[in-house]
């Protein structure tokens, strides 16, 4: 009887201490997995080398069908690439959450990454916001945008690639710029306005600018919301669902969103199919 109380309780002790020894592990497991993800040179994603040519002439596509599926070619490329630069900076944003709420603070290269982060997503007029605070908008703001939903806002705003804009200087996207010389002169802007049309140096600076301006800009906090709350309903986050947040795109508000609602419809199979 004794011989059997002193295996059971040598059980226990080896139970409980190989449950400590596990929890143990893990958490030093997830720190080291969390610190590792945080690295600037872990941003970088190869850049793409029709993105730095000229913007194709898509007049010379005959064939609508032909036309809509080189269109949604070219951008599809640069639009996963900046996806992707996106998706890492998110990862990113909750590995160096993960080490703050473990430490309350981080060393000099955590330091750096965090304040890139903030800056990026930061918008002229938000109030300053203390570590938590920040970590809170960089997880509502530090989110990709569907593939779809882009593809046809750039042939919404730019004709499939027709306009000047687009021609001339990578301006998909209707974006406006406000320094003297910073792009094109609207020939319809009034005499008040001193809003230009952006002229990018390549695409990809144009579908970066686009992608943060949506995860940053005031007018787009709505569909910020959308997003957000799909994610923590463990639900896709689709072009359609969107969509709904981008009344204040468009002077025409509502009436522009159910126009991209039927792009998206009468589009998707050319989407499917480009490139």
């Amino acid at each position: 009887m004794r011989n059997l109380m002193k295996v059971f309780a040598t059980t226990i002790v080896i139970a409980f201490g190989t449950l400590f020894l596990i929890v143990f592990v893990q958490q030093f497991s997830s720190k080291d997995d969390a610190e590792s993800i945080i690295s600037l040179d872990g941003l970088h994603v190869a850049p793409i080398d029709s993105s730095s040519q000229p913007v194709p002439d898509f007049s010379t596509y005959f064939d609508v069908t032909e036309r809509k599926r080189a269109f949604f070619a070219y951008l599809q490329p640069e639009i996963q690439r900046q996806n992707e630069i996106v998706s890492k900076e998110r990862e990113m944003v909750f590995a160096l959450q993960e080490v703050y709420l473990q430490k309350q603070q981080f060393n000099k290269h955590q330091q750096k990454v965090f304040d890139l982060l903030a800056k990026k997503y930061h918008f002229t007029g938000d109030k300053p916001l203390n570590v938590e605070q920040t970590f809170e908008s960089l997880i509502r703001r530090v989110d990709t945008i569907p593939e779809a939903l882009i593809l046809v806002q750039a042939a919404n705003e730019s004709g499939w690639g027709s306009s000047r804009f687009a021609q001339k200087g990578y301006n998909f996207f209707g974006l406006w710029c406000f320094k003297e010389g910073c792009g094109f002169i609207p020939k319809l802007r009034k005499d008040e306005a001193a809003h230009e049309v952006a002229k990018f140096r390549d695409l990809s600076h144009a579908v970066m600018t686009y992608i943060r301006n949506l995860n940053r800009h005031y007018a787009y906090k709505e569909l910020r919301v959308i997003r957000q709350n799909l994610r923590q309903q463990d639900k896709p986050v689709t072009a359609r669902a969107l969509a709904a947040g981008l009344s204040s795109y468009s002077e025409r508000g509502q009436e522009y969103i159910d126009e991209l609602l039927s792009m998206l419809r009468v589009n998707r199979k050319h989407m499917d199919t480009a490139g």
